[in-house]
Formats: structure tokens, C-alpha cells, sequence
């Protein structure tokens, strides 16, 4: 009897201690993205990491992937939807499927800089806009500045005209589509990885990107002439599935919210510092020309890509372009 007693002892306490390292188990968090580790985005995944590594130790590990190591930016999303990764960084010009709201950051000439996108998206109506795709299972949890796009081509391209005819790569976005339809271009989807390829053999005649994407994927290299419009925002969004995001506890939900927080301030600042230093890295490469837009010229193609709001202004939301407007006054 006593044998027995001591049995269903020992028993219940490997039961107990079972459980307690089943409860104790590492939470691992797999964060896919396109960028290098050298862009704003690459940085920030990295700190991230390293925060996570410091203040969450034992309990969650992320394990970065960057430069599209496991997935694109469109598969990504239905690898985050599956389970397959827990957290990614895409384009909010990738949602379209998942929602139409996001968009408004494709519209061109919304954004009047850095500073308005900063203005909208720490605001309410840019922080309700997190949720916008919650209903399709995902989750944002922070907006991820890259900055303010510019166009390339093998030509100079100063007025709408100068786009006539030319193939230009874009993001998988109706909106982004329509901008260049609106100066009679021929915009192509395609994924950020083929680009560079793309430029070099013809397949394509220009694209749009910020510096920092245009420096650390070398598409200075292989195209003759860069202009400074500014023309609109490129913006991440870390996001994560609902589903994931649910099955945490709640003070690991807590601790990860606040640490994304900080990352995000570190990130925009990268982003802020980047777009100049990228900017005069090139210049001062010497492969190409930039061309920077008088008022008169930018107003034109303004005037030629504006349309595209009211476009778009019943997905968006009408509401959202007036608060970015706000922010850009």
C-alpha cells in the first residue's frame, strides 16, 4: 500500500513538472520580409529581435528572415494566415485583397511628407486604420515608415508626358495601377525581389521607390536618370494574424505591444535618416542623374495622378483623405 501511495506520489509530480515546461515553452515568433538588414525595415526587424532576445528571454524568440529568404511580400500574408510565420512587415500597397482601406497610402500627391504621414498615422483615424483588415485575420500592430518615393527611368522624366508608353514596375495595387494609367504608362506587378533584374534586362523601363530601397537594392545601377517627385508614401505595416496574435498571454501581449512601440520610434527615426544619406550615397556614386521637380512641374503631375482620389475615395474612405489633407496643410 505505502509502495503504491509513494507511486501515485512520484507520478503526479512528473505530471506536474510535465505541464510546468509544457506552460514554459518558448514562444517562437518567425518574422519574414523583402528588404536587406542594412534598410530601415531590416534594421528595425533586427531590434526587435534584440529587444525580445533581452526583455522576453526564455519565454518568446523571434527568429528574423529577411531579403525574402522564405516568402514575398504576397505570399507572405497567406503564410502568416496558415501559421507558417507569425509576424511580417509588408507594403500596406499588398492588402488589397485583404482590404480596400489601406490604399489611401497609395494615393499620389496625399502625403505632403514625412511629417503628414507621421501627423495621420500616430493620429485616431490612422490608429483605427490598424484594425482594417482584422476581419480577413489579421492584425496590425504598428505602422513602419520607409518615406517618400521617387520615380526612375532610362530618360528624364520632368513632365507627365515623359511617361508616356514606359513600363513601370508596381506593388500588387489597383491604386498604385491607376496612377500610372492617369499619365498613360504601362504599370506591371511585380514582386520587389525581380526588380533590379527586371530594370537590367528591359523587362521593365523604370519603377517607384523610396532611397533607401533604391540605394540598398542598387537600382541606381542600372537606371540612367532618378526624379525627386515625391509623388507618395511607402509604408509598412507589421502585422501578425489574429489568431496568433489571441493564443498569446496577455502579458505577453502587453510586454510585445509595448516593445513594438519603441522599435516603431526607432524605425521611423532610421527611415528619416536614411531617405537623405541614401539620397546623396547616389549622387555622389555617380550612375546616374537625378532631376529634381520645379513647383510648376510637380503641380503638373499632381494635376495628371489627382483623379485617382475621388477614384478611390469610396474605398478609403473619404473621412481618411480629409484627415491626411489636415495633416499635410
Amino acid at each position: 500500500m505505502h509502495s503504491f501511495v509513494r507511486f501515485f506520489a512520484v507520478l503526479i509530480i512528473c505530471s506536474l513538472a510535465f505541464s510546468q515546461t509544457i506552460m514554459a515553452k518558448e514562444i517562437v515568433i518567425k518574422f519574414s520580409h523583402v528588404t536587406t538588414e542594412k534598410t530601415p525595415k531590416g534594421k528595425a526587424a533586427k531590434y526587435l529581435q534584440e529587444l525580445v532576445a533581452q526583455r522576453l528571454k526564455g519565454k518568446v524568440r523571434i527568429d528574423v528572415y529577411p531579403n525574402s529568404q522564405l516568402y514575398n511580400d504576397k505570399e507572405v500574408l497567406k503564410a502568416l494566415l496558415l501559421g507558417d510565420v507569425q509576424m511580417a512587415a509588408p507594403s500596406l500597397s499588398k492588402f488589397g485583397k485583404y482590404t480596400k482601406k489601406w490604399g489611401l497610402f497609395d494615393l499620389p500627391f496625399l502625403f505632403a511628407d514625412n511629417k503628414a504621414v507621421a501627423c495621420f498615422t500616430n493620429g485616431p483615424k490612422g490608429q483605427a486604420l490598424l484594425d482594417a483588415a482584422s476581419t480577413k485575420g489579421l492584425k496590425g500592430l504598428g505602422y513602419w515608415l520607409n518615406g517618400m518615393k521617387q520615380l526612375s527611368a532610362n530618360k528624364p522624366l520632368i513632365t507627365p508626358s515623359d511617361a508616356k508608353g514606359e513600363k513601370f514596375r508596381i506593388m500588387s495595387s489597383d491604386v498604385l495601377e491607376a496612377q500610372f494609367k492617369a499619365v498613360d504608362a504601362n504599370p506591371q506587378k511585380m514582386a520587389f525581389s525581380e526588380v533590379y533584374n527586371a530594370l537590367s534586362t528591359g523587362v521593365i523601363d523604370g519603377q517607384e521607390n523610396t532611397w533607401s530601397n533604391i540605394r540598398t537594392k542598387k537600382f541606381f545601377e542600372v537606371q540612367t536618370d532618378f526624379t525627386e517627385s515625391n509623388h507618395g508614401v511607402l509604408e509598412y505595416v507589421l502585422v501578425t494574424s489574429t489568431e496568433f496574435w489571441n493564443s498569446l498571454p496577455k502579458d505577453i501581449q502587453t510586454e510585445l505591444s509595448a516593445i513594438i512601440k519603441e522599435v516603431t520610434l526607432k524605425e521611423t527615426q532610421w527611415a528619416l535618416e536614411a531617405a537623405q544619406a541614401d539620397k546623396e550615397y547616389i549622387i555622389a556614386s555617380g550612375r546616374t542623374k537625378i532631376h529634381t521637380l520645379t513647383n510648376e512641374q510637380a503641380a503638373q503631375w499632381a494635376s495628371a495622378m489627382k483623379p485617382v482620389w475621388k477614384q478611390f475615395e469610396a474605398n478609403v474612405g473619404k473621412d481618411n483623405i480629409a484627415a491626411v489633407r489636415k495633416c499635410s496643410e
